[in-house]
This record gives C-alpha cells, sequence and structure tokens, in this order.
C-alpha cells in the first residue's frame, strides 16, 4: 500500500465508513510488518536488524488491535473468519 489509500472512502456509505477505515489501517499495518522484516533481512548491522524487527512486531500488535475493534464492529467479519479457520483445521487433519 505504501501511504496509498486503495478505494475512495467518500464513495464509501456512512455505515460502513468505519470498517473501511479499519480495513485500510490492517492493510497499512501489515504492510509495514513486510517492509521491516524484508528490511531486517537485507542488513548485516545486528542493532539495525534487531531494531527492524521490534518495530515488525509492534506493527503486529496495531494489527490486532483493529482487528479486534473490527470484530467488534461487523459480525459478518466474525462469521466468516470463523469459516476459515474451521477450512484450515479440517485441511489440517486430512
Amino acid at each position: 500500500m505504501l501511504s496509498r489509500i486503495p478505494i475512495i472512502l467518500e464513495k464509501i456509505k456512512k455505515e460502513d465508513l468505519d470498517k473501511e477505515i479499519l480495513r485500510i489501517a490492517i492493510i497499512a499495518e501489515l504492510d509495514a510488518v513486510n517492509l521491516y522484516e524484508q528490511m531486517a533481512s537485507l542488513t548485516e548491522n545486528k542493532y539495525l536488524k534487531k531494531l527492524l524487527l521490534d518495530i515488525a512486531r509492534e506493527e503486529k500488535t496495531h494489527v490486532g488491535e483493529f482487528q479486534t475493534l473490527l470484530l467488534k464492529l461487523d459480525e459478518e467479519q466474525v462469521r466468516e473468519l470463523e469459516k476459515g479457520k474451521k477450512e484450515v483445521e479440517e485441511l489440517m487433519e486430512e
């Protein structure tokens, strides 16, 4: 994503706006995790690597925070996440 919002927020229905903002925030945090982890894998400086990985972990916490609020606002998302979880568990049993 790198600072570009993938949708036009002004076109979103008012009742869906907060959910879309949360989804965009999750995308941004995951993008940051990927960026920091990729940079950490490239550097040979152990202090820079340690710092980048620490910041990536913090971004993962932010994902959890945004997701927690999204799940409180979107019951359909809760149901679909549960379906996805069950599908993966079934695949892992095979």
